[in-house]
């Protein structure tokens, strides 16, 4: 820049996506910010958003720069809505526009979108017609909020372990939904050409599911082992395994007597799942024989469970080890019970602080029913910025809900269980 001309610098300049979505990133070491910006990739977007109390403010931006919700591309008004595609009437035309039902990505995690307009309601251009995988309102939202507790428990949650609660698994907090695709391909053998048949000289139990050609039915219910596709493959039998009348053709006539072998597409072991999607492909070649694929995609309802990974936004990950009863659980004064208890032990030696401002903001946000959007290196504008916004909402929330054990001044940060 020329002598004399003023530049503007923003905090969000000096760190990528994943780093900017990471609140109080200034308390935290470099290698666990590194951490945490690789692991909100491997994120797995849930069945029930929710939108997060305390981020930086960039969770709008990044959800529109990655096309995930639908937005309104001119203002108008709503004619119709419903799972599959909103209407928009505005400038003299008509737009329709699709929305995503339950489509596989790459990571086998289901896509949809969700719309958030309703019929007769006008818009503005820009605006959010649908939300999609794990977006809220317009805006990011990875993540659960929950109560947590840093404490030792009995040694469950030694080193990295974490427990949970069972309210977790019940209400459907951490629940997803993935979707797996099966395939199978049809070859030409030595003895003939592979079929697409039924196979009726299998258990009942096997082919309640298939239809007349042998391949499942949408919207069927498969569990492990169950048939997808039935397939026969000729090959040769042995002389041994002749009947009389096949050893006569070939004494007479000198045929080769063929079986089939039964090489159907079984649901292998955890796969568990709906039907909801059945394609049949048929390859057009030059030769007489056109190989056939047929592709069954199979939703999946997956639940947290012992050894699932969880992780927050300052690196600080661990596996579950236990999920324990409600009752079993801490709870704080007012008698509620803890989601989630973390190792204490776990934070001072990753030098990840910003997760104790951020649990210690979350609680008062949640008390207080607000929601916050900091910048990283807030304490540019003032010394010690953080802890004193962190005191002041947990001041204000302890005396508009007449807790006075939410901030006490003698035990700041700390809370008896």
């Amino acid at each position: 820049m020329g002598r004399g001309s003023s530049s503007k610098h923003f905090s969000f300049q000096y760190f990528s996506i994943g780093a900017s979505l990471i609140p109080f990133i200034e308390h935290n070491d470099a290698n666990r910010a590194l951490m945490s910006s690789n692991m909100q990739r491997q994120a797995v977007p849930l069945s029930r958003s929710e939108k997060c109390i305390v981020g930086t403010g960039l969770e709008r931006q990044v959800a529109l720069d990655f096309g995930v919700p639908a937005i309104a591309e001119h203002e108008g008004k709503i004619l119709y809505t419903d799972t599959e595609k909103i209407i928009l009437s505005g400038n003299e035309n008509t737009l329709s526009i699709p929305l995503i039902m339950y489509q596989r990505s790459n990571k086998n995690t289901c896509m949809h979108q969700k719309p958030q307009v309703r019929r007769g309601k006008c818009i503005k251009k820009g605006q959010i017609l649908a939300d999609g995988a794990a977006t809220v309102g317009g805006e990011l939202a990875l993540g659960k909020n929950i109560l947590v507790a840093y404490m030792p428990w009995e040694g469950y949650n030694f080193e990295d372990a974490v427990l949970i609660s069972e309210c977790l698994v019940y209400g459907d907090i951490y629940t997803s939904f993935h979707i797996r695709k099966y395939e199978i391909q049809t070859h030409v053998t030595t003895q003939g050409p592979e079929r697409i048949t039924e196979i009726p000289h299998l258990e009942g139990r096997l082919l309640r599911n298939l239809d007349k050609n042998g391949i499942v039915m949408l919207g069927s219910w498969v569990e492990t082992g169950d048939i997808l596709v039935g397939k026969l493959t000729p090959q040769m039998a042995k002389e041994s395994s002749y009947a009389p009348e096949d050893r006569l053709l070939r004494a007479i006539l000198g045929i080769q007597v063929s079986t089939s072998k039964e090489t159907c597409l079984k649901l292998p072991i955890g796969g568990r799942g709906r039907v909801i999607d059945v394609r049949w492909v048929q390859k057009k070649g030059g030769s007489s024989y056109n190989p056939e694929i047929i592709r069954v995609y199979i939703s999946q309802k997956r639940e947290i469970k012992v050894g699932d990974k969880v992780a927050g936004r300052h690196g600080n990950k661990g596996i579950i080890s236990k999920i324990l009863p409600r009752q079993d659980m801490p709870y704080l004064q007012d008698g509620r019970p803890v989601d989630m208890v973390f190792n204490p032990l776990g934070v001072p030696s990753r030098m990840n602080v910003g997760q104790i401002f951020e649990c210690s903001l979350g609680l008062a946000g949640s008390l207080l029913d607000r929601h916050y959007r900091i910048a990283p290196f807030d304490e540019r504008y003032e010394q010690e910025a953080s802890r004193k916004l962190v005191f002041s909402e947990l001041y204000e929330a302890s005396k508009q809900t007449a807790n006075p054990w939410v901030f006490e001044p003698s035990i700041q940060e700390k809370a008896a269980f």
